[in-house]
């Protein structure tokens, strides 16, 4: 994590998983006028989540695993080439996600969180197969579950209660790098899409595959997308149900997650900072 004030930048190393939002706070403390945060999108959610409610600008260095948040802002995932376009870019309002679960403390997120199929590889994951093959290592894990049946959850949105067994609640169009699930909402919007998939049957989610590769999931019968700025999840039964934000595990269901607009100022390039959503093509509840 790089901090600067004035004409002094200081460079700040996170030292274990969460350490990079105590590292953004100390840095404002300190009065510094930008933070950059060089990493995966963990590291740049943890980061953000330190700086939630702050007026200092947040800019971006990817250099991890999928690299979701420069996908979507149209930043290089080169971090000399990022460094260059960041000259180009400027505050911009956004707002972030929070989650509530249990008794531990409400926890930020900036792109997405998923719940059931995709947070159950997350928390499955080896760390060392992830740092050696990088993004196969979550292909390998999702491969692993088809064999069985998928844990049950529900969402209540807006009064309505709906079964799945992978609800994702999204701000962003990207997902695992390049692919898109959500494709009605952006950073610049005060509310979430939400994708819920609601077969149990593990092998259906290779028709689920074939339906983002194509970009026609949002024809599929056993897919639901929603708008909203507010989600209830909880497991079906006594089942363990994951949870995961940014790429990172977040603990089990339930949960309720909610949109806190203006939470943060995030540097956008212009081309970014000047693209409107579509919602018109997205269902809304």
């Amino acid at each position: 994590m790089l901090a600067r004030q004035g004409c002094e930048v200081t460079l700040l190393e996170t030292t274990a998983p969460g350490s990079a939002g105590g590292l953004a706070r100390q840095a404002l403390q300190q009065g510094v006028d930008c933070v950059l945060a060089a990493g995966g999108d963990g590291t740049i959610s943890e980061t953000a989540g330190g700086m939630a409610g702050s007026a200092i600008p947040l800019g971006i260095l990817p250099a991890g695993t999928a690299n979701v948040l420069a996908h979507e802002l149209g930043i290089p995932c080169n971090p000399e080439q990022a460094a260059r376009k960041l000259a180009e870019c400027a505050p911009q309002r956004v707002a972030l996600g929070v989650i509530e679960n249990g008794a531990a403390p409400a926890r930020h997120f900036l792109m997405m969180a998923g719940a059931g199929f995709d947070a159950g590889i997350v928390y499955n994951l080896d760390a060392q197969l992830k740092q050696r093959l990088g993004r196969l290592s979550y292909w390998i894990g999702g491969f692993s579950k088809l064999s069985r049946k998928l844990d049950r959850l529900h969402a209540r949105i807006d009064g309505q209660e709906y079964a799945c067994s992978f609800a994702l609640v999204s701000r962003v169009r990207n997902y695992g790098g390049d692919f898109n699930i959500a494709r009605h909402v952006t950073l610049q919007q005060d509310d979430f899409e939400v994708v819920l998939l609601e077969t149990d049957n593990a092998l259906v989610y290779f028709r689920y595959l074939a339906g983002v590769v194509t970009q026609q999931l949002q024809h599929d019968p056993g897919v639901r997308f929603l708008r909203t700025n507010k989600v209830e999840l909880w497991p079906s039964s006594a089942e363990t149900v994951h949870l995961q934000a940014d790429g990172e595990y977040i603990g089990t269901l339930p949960a309720t997650l909610r949109v806190a607009p203006g939470a943060l100022s995030l540097l956008t390039p212009p081309e970014y900072a000047n693209r409107r959503g579509n919602p018109c093509g997205a269902t809304s509840v």
